[in-house]
């Protein structure tokens, strides 16, 4: 997830895309948190799904 969140430039179109948030400094750290997350609960979920036979 974090190498996705760099400031690129598009070769061809010379677009830069820069995804710091200067007015929200705390939405890289909150993502992160939100990843976790969902990441933690979608094992809960599958631990709790019956065994496939």
């Amino acid at each position: 997830m974090i190498d996705q969140y760099q400031i690129r430039q598009d070769k061809r179109s010379g677009i830069v895309n820069d995804p710091n948030r200067l007015e929200d400094e705390q939405y890289l750290a909150r993502l992160i948190g939100q990843v976790v997350t969902v990441s933690v609960k979608t094992v809960e979920i599958v631990k709790g799904l019956p065994k496939i036979e």
